[in-house]
């Protein structure tokens, strides 16, 4: 291995451990603590070292957010492929995005309520938020309805999905009735 290619796995290695300790500090305390000053004391590694990975906050926000769209867009299909048929699809792709959502409440954030930095719906939208959404729409698009076009049928159930995550954790819908409300928007949206 030549010293550039060490020297670029390192700096691979640090980058990813930023990420992995924002995340885990925001899942613990929340996107307030996360601050470069106690990023750096966590990772034992200067702010400087910091700033030369990410310019701020805002870009570290980013870089979590799409670590969790990949994991969203796995997790997704794997569900899709475990279930039978296209009900039970649609059920699991439901189940598994508000599971998602609840285990992971920072990183959910980071992926749809904070700045960081990206593109939603654009050309130059990062693949890994084009990949997660394709998860939902590869799956969703056969239960559309004649005349509907998949992606915009996508959309509305994606922020069906998105509203019910949101208002849960913010106690606005009891949690105890999250599967009969999966039951009900893929008995009223999908056709099934």
């Amino acid at each position: 291995m030549s010293v550039q290619q060490r020297k670029e796995r390192e700096r691979m290695d640090r980058e990813r451990l930023i990420v992995a300790t924002a995340r885990e500090l925001a899942e613990q305390q929340g996107w307030d603590a996360v601050t470069t000053r106690r990023l750096a004391e966590r990772i034992e590694y200067s702010q400087p070292v910091l700033y030369s990975h990410f310019r701020g906050k805002r870009e570290i926000i980013g870089a979590v957010a799409l670590e969790g769209a990949a994991e969203m867009a796995v997790l997704l299909r794997a569900a899709a492929s475990a279930a039978d048929g296209p009900r039970a699809r649609v059920t699991a792709l439901a189940r598994g995005y508000l599971d998602y959502a609840a285990r992971n409440p920072a990183v959910y954030d980071a992926m749809f309520q904070l700045d960081g930095g990206l593109a939603f719906a654009q050309e130059d939208t990062p693949e890994p938020l084009k990949d997660a959404f394709a998860a939902l729409l590869e799956n969703l698009g056969e239960v559309a309805g004649d005349g509907v076009h998949p992606g915009l049928f996508t959309e509305l159930f994606w922020s069906a999905l998105h509203g019910l995550a949101t208002l849960t954790r913010a106690g606005r819908l009891p949690p105890e009735h999250t599967e009969g409300r999966v039951d009900l928007l893929v008995d009223r949206l999908a056709v099934l």
